[in-house]
């Protein structure tokens, strides 16, 4: 069992698809994506697998330049055939000389696998301590199954929620539906005045992340209008056998735009033969003061059922300064209601 570069992005994409097709960001794209967002840090970027006889996992690793401290960073990954612990020690050995060369303080993987003591324990037997930072990537999901048809997909959804997409329809809303870049300036715009509204900083590289993914026909922004003015936009990434509700913005109105853009996307999701409608990140349970508190309850309204998997892990390679990075990260998460 060795660790090499891996280049071929049919064999890359054919491993994910049939070991963990739902890890976005273990995608070959996602690494483009990742690659273009950190080329000014000079970040260092590789993409490798696990090789045996054959093809037995992948990962793709970046260094994460940070004022608390940089750190190697696994998003979606691992991925592995099967859950061995002398591949997970050999992926350590590796992770832990890169880090020392790159002057990293600390390792964090976050693979999409299930929370279970079984996989808790591979990884925390190995030293690994569950991360401070909120549960981000996508960790505990809103998912809808699409097998249904369009009436009995409306049958499942909260009353409320099933009356608005309706009303909005009767009331003139208009969905667009785009994968053409110029669209994107206008999410933009519209992504900058929510970010300012909400008080969140801003995903880095969406720009970078639409023109990758639309290479492959893989992203598509829906817009929604109420009396010839844009209130909603959504970025949705069509991947593998899931449509990803992965970047929003809107402008708060009493016209149930949201709603009806939901919809749409839905049925566009349909349409392109995907079986889940990811509506990526909600609150936990038990979290009142959670930031997506909000958001979780208009997710939720849809129909659906909860995913989790396991949080992200961290190894310190430098205990003093992950130490650091552990009371900010921790801090930030306790200050921010996560």
């Amino acid at each position: 069992m060795r660790i090499a570069e891996i280049n071929d992005k049919n064999k890359w994409e054919k491993f994910l698809a049939e070991n963990s097709p739902h890890s976005l960001f273990s995608s070959w794209s996602w690494g483009e994506v990742s690659s273009r967002i950190y080329s000014r840090e000079k970040a260092d970027f590789k993409r490798l697998a696990f090789i045996d006889r054959d093809l037995e996992g992948i990962f793709q690793v970046q260094k994460i330049h940070a004022r608390r401290g940089s750190f190697l960073h696994i998003r979606h990954g691992p991925v592995l055939k099967t859950w061995k612990k002398e591949y997970f020690e050999l992926l350590q050995a590796y992770l832990i000389e890169r880090a020392r060369e790159l002057g990293a303080v600390f390792i964090r993987i976050s693979p999409l696998i299930e929370n279970s003591p079984e996989n808790r324990l591979i990884i925390e037997s190995a030293g690994f301590t569950a991360s401070p930072v909120h549960r981000m990537d996508g960790e505990v999901c809103w998912v809808l199954d699409l097998s249904a048809d369009e009436d009995r997909l409306l049958a499942g959804m909260r009353k409320t929620t099933r009356y608005l997409i309706k009303n909005a329809a009767k009331a003139g809303v208009v969905i667009q539906k785009s994968a053409d870049k110029k669209n994107l300036e206008s999410f933009q715009k519209l992504y900058n005045l929510t970010a300012q509204r909400q008080g969140f900083i801003r995903h880095r590289g969406i720009e970078e992340e639409f023109e990758q993914f639309a290479k492959d026909g893989q992203i598509m922004i829906f817009e929604g209008f109420f009396q010839n003015i844009l209130l909603s936009s959504a970025m949705i990434l069509f991947y593998n056998h899931q449509a990803i509700y992965h970047h929003s913005a809107s402008i708060p109105s009493k016209a149930p735009v949201n709603y009806l853009l939901q919809w749409e996307v839905i049925k566009e999701a349909k349409r392109r033969g995907k079986s889940v409608y990811n509506f990526w990140g909600i609150a936990p349970d038990g979290l009142d003061r959670h930031p997506w508190k909000n958001l979780t309850l208009f997710k939720k309204g849809f129909g659906g059922e909860q995913v989790n998997y396991l949080h992200a892990h961290d190894y310190p390679v430098s205990k003093l300064g992950y130490r650091f990075n552990y009371l900010v990260e921790y801090f930030r998460k306790i200050y921010k209601g996560y």
